[in-house]
């Protein structure tokens, strides 16, 4: 007797392809699945409105099995919504208690759209539909496999969109639709605060070091980031596809995500502003986040132009998530070194007044790094979590000024100015210094 699917691995299968996946950007594409044995392969996941379409066709279709001859109504595509996720779940328990096996395509809480049933003859073994969506919600199209020990090989096309008040398609998720404007205004800001902090280095030539037009570099390429984004989600919303935007935008992506980085490195080690050269174990941090942050980006890209529906897509997601934590980690070493090098240095320089500043500087830039870490990391993957499918947006709104929050407090701290908290402290100060370094309070 043949055994049931196992469901503890399709529920977790489900579960995690859709916490892991964010709505859809480029919403017309090619995929080709190669002998494929999956029970379920996710394509999409989009937002739509009471004027939403998804068109499917499918050709060059194939089925083998090592069983008998695979019943084609056990083959099909249909889309599910969030919230019937959790019925289909609770049906997969109830059959799986009672030891029968589950067919996610006889689930009354799905929305089928067709079956290999529906294919034309060989040897062409083609379909080709677009299927209306009149109830607005967030659907995630998947490609279901019940036939037994069977792998299929076909060329899918899928395209879809949601129609705007001019009949013309937006190929953007009904929640995602603002991003080209959102971020082009980013961008503009940006544009103006590079232009900002190039003033401040030409008004104070004599305390620019060599972080501070490393410090500029990094804002250029977030602001074109921006905009190459804001371009690349623009072609996205009213074609389909990016038209080679997207490559420009994971080129300055790259750029911007090491250049970042390493500022917050070099900043933290107090290069150029404390000392003109690294410590060996400074240059190791960097020979590490660097490299791990090349494969990051790799990871990015394999995850951003490609889709849940190749077989590694889960795994990359996951080299992405731990190559960005210990990048994270990473970075707050040199920080706490610095502190900890500065406190030491107090105690026999006899500078206490500048050395209090100093602690006081890089203990700010500590708690700064790690609130910026934390609200990127774990808030905005919250609110893209809890956040209705409409409202989308709101995670990447949150995401860009969080990033320029923090790129506004990083710069004004380490600004080139003359007298700053190095340099702008009076001798009298330095009885109340003293007494200040002795407590406790920069300890970590």
């Amino acid at each position: 007797m043949q055994k049931p699917p196992f469901p503890a691995a399709l529920a977790a299968t489900l579960f995690l392809l859709l916490l892991l996946l964010h709505p859809a950007l480029a919403e017309i594409k090619s995929p080709k699945i190669t002998s494929d044995a999956r029970s379920m392969i996710l394509f999409e996941k989009f937002g739509f409105t009471h004027t939403g379409h998804v068109a499917i066709s499918v050709s060059s279709v194939s089925v083998l099995s090592s069983l008998s001859r695979p019943d084609p109504s056990r083959l099909g595509f249909f889309l599910l919504s969030e919230e019937s996720l959790i019925q289909v779940l609770i049906e997969l328990q109830q059959q799986s208690e009672q030891s029968q096996p589950f067919c996610v395509l006889d689930s009354q809480y799905i929305k089928p759209l067709f079956t290999f049933r529906d294919l034309s003859p060989p040897p062409n073994t083609s379909f080709s539909q677009s299927y209306p969506v009149t109830a607005p919600n967030e659907y995630s199209l998947f490609f279901s496999n019940c036939a037994p020990e069977s792998r299929v090989t076909m060329d899918v096309r899928t395209e879809v969109y949601n129609l705007d008040a001019g009949g013309i398609k937006d190929y953007l998720s009904a929640g995602l639709t603002h991003l080209p404007s959102l971020f082009f205004l980013f961008s503009v800001v940006y544009f103006g605060f590079l232009g900002f902090w190039i003033y401040i280095c030409l008004t104070n030539r004599r305390s620019v070091h060599r972080i501070h037009l490393l410090m500029c570099g990094l804002i250029l390429m977030k602001a074109l980031n921006l905009i190459c984004a804001a371009e690349d989600k623009h072609y996205v919303k009213v074609t389909g596809t990016p038209h080679g935007w997207d490559i420009l935008f994971y080129i300055f992506q790259f750029i911007r995500v090491v250049l970042l980085f390493t500022v917050i490195v070099l900043i933290g080690t107090g290069w150029s502003f404390l000392k003109p050269f690294l410590q060996e174990k400074e240059k190791k941090v960097l020979m590490i986040v660097i490299p791990l942050q090349v494969l990051a980006n790799v990871a990015s890209v394999v995850i951003g132009e490609t889709g849940p529906f190749i077989k590694d897509w889960v795994t990359w997601n996951q080299v992405f998530l731990l190559v960005d934590i210990i990048c994270c980690c990473a970075i707050i070493f040199p920080i706490v070194w610095s502190i900890r090098s500065l406190r030491e240095t107090s105690k026999t320089d006899g500078k206490a007044a500048r050395n209090l500043a100093k602690l006081t500087l890089f203990r700010q830039f500590y708690i700064v790094v790690i609130g910026y870490l934390y609200f990127t990391r774990i808030v905005v993957f919250a609110l893209k979590t809890i956040a209705a499918y409409k409202y989308q947006w709101v995670s990447n709104a949150a995401e860009e000024i969080a990033s320029l929050a923090f790129y506004m407090v990083m710069f004004y701290m380490f600004r080139p100015v003359e007298k700053n908290e190095y340099f702008a402290l009076d001798d009298e100060e330095e009885e109340a210094a003293e007494i200040a370094l002795r407590d406790e309070e920069f300890e970590l």
